[in-house]
């Protein structure tokens, strides 16, 4: 077997007693890294201290992790224009925390034999919707319920506000800059 010492320097190839006996003198472990390669490759290392690093870079890499939740909103197809502006505010408040959210409309009896009426709503709330979010999932039936799934723009919403932020610094600059002139 191929090894490898615990500073990445070749040993070369060597039986497997010898492997354990040099890992053993160094007061290491012998770990098998590529088992597959031919001959099989084994480094000379403190397990312990390896298995330590991994699970703190796995866990730095959990933190930076961003958990997108997905939220539903539920409408019927007869809604009211005030319920309907009710539930499209909720989904805006929803798109702007950075979570999906499936718009559902349900269907109750006879309701099912136009699900035109629902899909009409669907793509309200879709064109209404265009600036903060973008439609992942068509408008489906399933059963008694049609959804469909929005999700928030990427990236614009974050460079915007920088932007809007740097154009006000330069607004609050200029004005104070222009009655100085006038005072000359």
């Amino acid at each position: 077997m191929r090894v490898v010492s615990a500073n990445n320097e070749q040993l070369g190839i060597m039986s497997l007693r010898d492997a354990l006996q040099l890992a053993a003198e160094q007061q290491l472990d012998l770990v098998e890294v590529a088992p597959n390669a031919k001959p099989p490759a084994c480094r000379v290392m403190d397990f312990g201290k390896f298995r330590f690093e991994q699970q703190k870079r796995d866990k730095e890499a959990k933190k930076k992790q961003k958990v997108i939740t997905l939220k539903e909103v539920k409408l019927r197809p007869n809604i009211e224009d005030h319920d309907y502006e009710v539930k499209k505010k909720n989904a805006q408040r929803f798109i702007a925390d950075g979570d999906k959210v499936k718009v559902t409309i349900m269907f109750r009896g006879r309701e099912l034999a136009h699900p035109e009426l629902g899909r009409q709503i669907l793509v309200r709330m879709a064109n209404e919707m265009k600036e903060p979010a973008i439609v992942e999932r068509e408008p489906k039936i399933e059963g008694r319920n049609m959804f469909m799934i929005l999700t928030p723009r990427p990236a614009k919403t974050q460079q915007a506000p920088v932007k809007q932020g740097a154009h006000s610094q330069n607004a609050a600059a200029q004005p104070a800059a222009a009655p100085q002139k006038k005072e000359e």
